[in-house]
């Protein structure tokens, strides 16, 4: 049996591994925006979630010439599952963007592996603790690195009321030209509280630091905090939140869902 504290022992190594490595960073389309929690598919299982979120108020300035900016646009991601055992899980991500103008995009795609070796049993309160591995191949106009990697640790605790969650969250860019000599650095959080028996209420926050190497004034970095709703009802599950950026680096107002189905 794998124990708790080995666990833990071998994610911090992982982590600190990661991020010494020869590394990179750039602006990225926000076309996921989640809190990874103690959720997984069950071996053979299938899941599809619909991430949809969008800028009423957002950055009109690009942070790189040709970047398509997040100002009124609206983003459409279908997430593919698939549970590979009890602690892996495997994903595809299928990103799409519509501009102010009308003019619809296929960003590209990415590819995702869940590695969940802590959790509660079903029906009961425990920690939970694990990574996620998501490589990526963008278009450049939504992401100035084409290709990159990101690692974000799962960390969290789900009581019969209550959830907590935390993620560290990694990443660096692949493309040529793009490296720095450390990844990019963000922090998210999320509690809840149910309020019945399908529907919990909360907050979910997101930042983006700087680098693990330099993080950046605080006037240059993005703070954005979420009220949110989960619902989840025979076998389907809607996240619901509006955003309100707390930094001038940060999107004004950001309305997003998640729409997930089990099959």
């Amino acid at each position: 049996m794998i124990r708790p504290g080995s666990i833990s022992g071998l994610l911090c190594g992982l982590l600190c591994g990661l991020i010494l490595m020869p590394s990179i960073a750039g602006a990225a389309l926000s076309d996921e925006i989640q809190v990874y929690t103690d959720d997984i598919n069950a071996p053979g299982e299938f899941g599809l979630e619909l991430h949809i979120n969008t800028t009423p108020k957002g950055r009109r300035v690009p942070d790189y010439p040709g970047e398509v900016v997040p100002n009124h646009g609206l983003r459409i991601t279908p997430e593919f599952s698939y549970g590979l055992t009890e602690t892996w899980e495997a994903g595809l991500y299928v990103p799409t963007n519509r501009d102010p103008s009308g003019n619809v995009s296929v960003a590209g795609a990415k590819l995702r592996l869940k590695w969940l070796p802590i959790r509660p049993a079903a029906n009961e309160a425990g920690w939970f603790a694990g990574a996620n591995g998501e490589l990526s191949r963008l278009q450049q106009k939504f992401s100035q690195s084409r290709d990159a990697f990101e690692l974000r640790i799962m960390n969290g605790y789900r009581g019969e009321a209550w959830l907590l969650a935390v993620n560290p969250v990694f990443g660096w860019n692949l493309s040529k030209g793009y490296r720095n000599s450390a990844p990019d650095f963000s922090l998210q959080f999320k509690a809840t509280r149910k309020v019945s028996e399908t529907v919990a209420l909360g907050t979910e926050y997101y930042s983006e630091l700087g680098t693990t190497s330099r993080l950046l004034p605080s006037s240059e970095q993005s703070h954005t905090l979420f009220a949110v709703a989960d619902i989840e009802f025979q076998g389907w599950s809607l996240n619901f939140g509006v955003g309100r950026g707390l930094t001038s680096a940060a999107d004004r107002y950001t309305v997003k869902s998640i729409l997930g189905f089990a099959f």
